[in-house]
């Protein structure tokens, strides 16, 4: 007999991502009973997040196994070159052909939607990047978490730990993931309550598109080239 998890999850990992995107779902879906995690890149070389924190995958694309759970991060740069990745975007049509659930957080919706996976779905990204994603064809909601079929996504960075254990919820049961939230003490209480634009006033807005104008019109390039496409 063997010991087969009942679950695998693929995380896929690129350089410059933003490594909470992934280190948050990971916390959550290492936690989960009977569950495999799978770190993926092109190989296994250590791929460094934007913020310089190094990360070992695990599997590589040509060797991922048929995953029930596809998830991708955003980043910063290094995501609108995903977007343009040919064999990222080919490995993740194949895996999205056959996963239980498609999902991303923060700008790896982009990506998704660059690889054709959104266009026709409800999706969540950061704030600042609704725009783009609207560009390919994908109906932007501004909620935290959204679950369309079998896409859920989260918005911006930190909506990661909240998506996982939506999904944990629906993968393992609701008295798992809540036993998941109290063990990490998921308690959120910002200390200045400024972290939806909705919350922050207009000028830390603008100081904070202009801090990432550069992103910002980078990706809104990749995503118009990636629209065109479908």
């Amino acid at each position: 007999m063997t010991n087969q998890p009942k679950h695998t999850i693929g995380l896929v990992i690129y350089p410059d991502m933003t490594q909470l995107d992934i280190t948050g779902p990971h916390q959550v879906f290492s936690t989960m009973p009977d569950t495999r995690v799978l770190l993926l890149w092109k190989t296994l070389e250590p791929v460094v997040s934007n913020g310089g924190l190094t990360i070992l995958p695990t599997t590589t694309f040509d060797e991922c196994p048929q995953l029930d759970v596809l998830c991708v991060p955003g980043g910063v740069f290094g995501a609108v070159e995903m977007m343009q990745d040919a064999q990222m975007l080919a490995f993740l049509r194949k895996q999205g052909e056959t996963a239980q659930y498609v999902t991303a957080v923060c700008t790896g919706s982009l990506i998704l939607a660059a690889a054709g996976l959104l266009r026709g779905y409800k999706a969540a990204t950061h704030w600042a990047f609704r725009e783009q994603l609207a560009l390919m064809g994908v109906e932007v909601s501004t909620e935290r978490v959204i679950v369309d079929r079998n896409r859920i996504t989260g918005g911006g960075i930190t909506a990661g730990i909240d998506f996982a254990l939506t999904l944990a919820g629906m993968l393992c049961g609701e008295d798992t993931a809540k036993f998941i939230e109290l063990m990490l003490e998921y308690n959120p209480a910002p200390p200045f309550g400024v972290g939806s634009p909705s919350k922050a006033n207009a000028e830390l807005i603008e100081t904070f598109k202009a801090f990432g104008a550069e992103l910002i019109e980078a990706s809104r390039t990749a995503s118009l080239q990636a629209g065109g496409a479908y």
